[in-house]
């Protein structure tokens, strides 16, 4: 071990010449790690990514990553690459890309009694000291990331360590100082050049397995901070006290969370906030919120947390935590949206000035270790050396969240590395930002459009689209859409094509929905009186919700009962279908979640579903039946067990359709036909005309009130297409 630490040592030394020995000799034009390390930064340099420089960003501002699963991911087999494909050093690799600053995560426990490991690095105390003496070789600082577990620690689940469990809040402050004077000495001892400590991980509602019973900091909560930091200052007292949350669309949380903690005299230089675009709000919305705490408080701030896709691809078998359905408009996912979304993270925090120090993103080394067609095998892998999220040995210790959902990894599309291990030019954008990145002009993203309507309703598509460029200049072109779009007959999910004035082609996704009997269905207006709450649901604001900005949400530090309900009066007699959308944790299966319907003709229900956080589940009562009094009451009830969090959210009672009677047998006849056809035999204009015809079929066909006389027009169009096809002359 001393001969190993020696060596390390000598290397950094090395590192350390090096790159005084680089800004006294020549360097060659155009490369821009060597650049910007001798200061040079009066770029643009020239890229394969468009990056716009940040103005005045500090020397010392952080460019962090969380590359925690690192030994798992290497015990799997996985080797990782540099930007030309040969296997190097991951840290080296991070070092040579603009890194300074490695954060590490630590679990207390990570083990279950026959010492199998939970998983997602299974990083104890002796793999996070190795981790950082690895990163401290490589010439990187380090932030050492307690979470307090025994697993992962989110807003979700704050799990107490099993060697924890049971004590008094006294004894938990205790246990919690001596845990990280104890870690933290490893850590000096090792020589790991520790630069930043975080007590905590996202603690928006508990830590160490303590919960607070309502919103605002408490003075046990306070003091199991106040624990850690007092720990951080008896052994590395250079070292900065990060406390950490999340959530910062949420108007006033950060507020809250920062006044209770000044009122207990939590002792910490830094307020950490995660921030993911998908949930999280804008970048304009984080610098505010930053900027309020830094000038109320004078503490550093900065983003513990970041990422965004490079792909919606999958690379392991196991899902991704993000993917369509969860992907938004505010970047592309390829490697370009991932530079601009670090680069604008990093702007924000940058742009509350000097108290804003840094930005970490999160996990960009948790890559596949092998492909979606050897699943058996990386199951195999993902047990053996916990380089998936979580193992099976974990569902005994959290078996809410893990339960039989183990498996691999849920981040690999968010990487900064490739699936093969190759660094993408994403992970440059830390050195980029200070000179800028230039590369040649093109199309990034084209604006999706989509809108919902009520039946009936008219149905208005844009006239124009946003088309966005790798520079983040956008051009707004005109759109001549389908007249498909006029054969839209009832509730359904339509496609209309449409082509722009600069010849992209586009197409509109148009949801008709039936009309709603529920009032304020998914909660955007003020007024709730048409609801009755009980417990702690509440209309709220909120980035977790299915439809729109607002929903129903709940939480409570011990067992509780809440609940939805509404009285729906002058409801035609017949059959309906009532909808519910949830998601929410820690909520085991002998809680109850159940969405109701009650009429004279009878009651109805069915269950709700709460698995994991982002994950939305809709309940569906397919036949509820209104007798002639118009009158039905649906409602959602729960009975929760302690730390359960729950989001309720777009509640729908709509008549059911009855089927319809035309015969489209027809029309699905000259379909298949036009389906057959292979375009590179014919002329383009031609097939322009059938791919129109085709359109405004298949809209005829999906719609469920569709007239004899659509069919029959659709079917005439779609003949008259196929018939003018004129073939490719050779």
């Amino acid at each position: 071990m001393r001969e190993r630490s020696t060596w390390r040592r000598r290397r950094v030394a090395l590192a350390t010449l090096a790159g005084a020995l680089a800004a006294v000799i020549a360097v060659p034009a155009g490369a821009a790690s060597v650049a910007i390390a001798a200061g040079q930064d009066d770029g643009p340099v020239e890229a394969g990514i468009f990056v716009n420089k940040v103005d005045g960003l500090s020397p010392d501002f952080v460019n962090g990553v969380d590359v925690s699963s690192v030994l798992s991911e290497e015990a799997s087999g996985v080797v990782y690459r540099d930007a030309a494909g040969n296997p190097a050093d991951l840290f080296d690799v991070l070092h040579d890309s603009g890194v300074n600053t490695v954060r590490i995560r630590v679990w207390n426990d990570p083990y279950d009694a026959d010492g199998n490991g939970y998983g997602g690095g299974t990083v104890d105390v002796p793999r996070a000291v190795e981790i950082g003496e690895r990163a401290t070789a490589a010439g990187l600082k380090v932030l050492v990331d307690f979470h307090y577990s025994d697993f992962w620690a989110d807003p979700g689940r704050q799990l107490a360590p099993k060697a924890w469990q049971g004590l008094s809040p006294a004894d938990t402050v205790t246990a919690l100082h001596d845990f990280t004077v104890d870690a933290l000495t490893q850590f000096e001892t090792a020589g790991v050049d520790v630069s930043m400590v975080q007590v905590g991980n996202e603690t928006n509602n508990a830590i160490a397995g303590y919960t607070r019973p309502g919103t605002a900091i408490d003075q046990q909560f306070a003091a199991l901070l106040q624990a850690g930091s007092s720990a951080v200052r008896e052994v590395l007292p250079s070292a900065l006290v990060a406390v950490h949350f999340t959530n910062p669309e949420t108007p006033g949380r950060y507020a809250t969370y920062a006044a209770g903690l000044a009122q207990f005299g939590v002792d910490y230089d830094v307020f950490a906030s995660s921030y993911y675009p998908y949930w999280h709000g804008t970048p304009a919305n984080l610098t505010s919120v930053l900027t309020q705490i830094a000038t109320t408080y004078g503490k550093k701030v900065m983003v513990a947390e970041t990422s965004w896709a490079h792909t919606l691809d999958d690379g392991d078998g196991f899902s991704n935590s993000i993917g369509s359905g969860t992907i938004t408009d505010a970047y592309p996912g390829s490697v370009q949206g991932q530079a601009t979304e670090l680069r604008d993270v990093i702007a924000a925090v940058a742009a509350v000035g000097s108290a804003g120090i840094g930005v970490f993103y999160w996990e960009p080394a948790w890559i596949p270790v092998g492909p979606p067609s050897a699943l058996d095998a990386n199951k195999v892998l993902w047990e053996r050396d916990g380089s998936g999220w979580a193992t099976s040995a974990a569902s005994g210790y959290d078996p809410v969240n893990v339960g039989t959902f183990y498996g691999g990894s849920s981040w690999d599309n968010q990487a900064l590395f490739d699936f093969d291990g190759t660094a993408l030019e994403s992970l440059r954008t830390f050195e980029y930002v200070r000179t800028g990145a230039a590369a040649p002009r093109e199309i990034v993203s084209v604006e999706k459009v989509a809108l919902s309507v009520t039946d009936g309703a008219p149905i208005a598509l844009p006239a124009t689209i946003t088309v966005t460029y790798n520079d983040s200049t956008t051009e707004h072109p005109a759109v001549a859409w389908s007249k498909a779009v006029r054969y839209i007959r009832g509730p359904g999910t339509y496609s209309i094509p449409g082509t722009t004035s600069t010849g992209i082609s586009v197409t509109a996704t148009v949801t008709v929905l039936a009309a709603n009997l529920v009032k304020n269905h998914s909660f955007e207006d003020a007024d709730t009186s048409a609801w009755t709450f009980t417990g702690p649901a509440a209309r709220t604001q909120t980035a977790d919700g299915s439809d729109g900005d607002f929903a129903v949400t709940f939480w409570n530090g011990t067992a509780y009962t809440t609940s939805a309900t509404q009285r729906i009066t002058g409801v035609p007699a017949g059959t309906y279908t009532l909808q519910a959308t949830t998601q929410g944790t820690n909520s085991p299966a002998t809680d109850t979640r159940t969405l109701s319907a009650t009429t004279s003709a009878g009651s109805w229900s069915a269950p709700l579903s709460f698995t994991a956080w982002n994950e939305f589940h809709t309940a569906t009562l397919p036949a509820v039946v209104v007798g002639s009094d118009g009158v039905v009451t649906v409602a959602a009830n729960f009975a929760l067990s302690a730390g359960a969090w729950g989001v309720l959210d777009d509640v729908r009672l709509v008549a059911v359709t009855p089927p319809s009677t035309v015969d489209k047998r027809p029309l699905k006849a000259v379909l298949a036909l036009a389906a057959a056809v292979k375009p590179t035999k014919f002329t383009p204009a031609s097939i322009a005309g059938l791919t129109d015809a085709v359109a405004i079929g298949t809209v005829v066909i999906t719609a469920p009130k569709a007239t004899k006389a659509d069919v029959v027009k659709a079917s005439l169009l779609v003949t008259a297409a196929l018939l003018k096809l004129k073939p490719v002359r050779r």
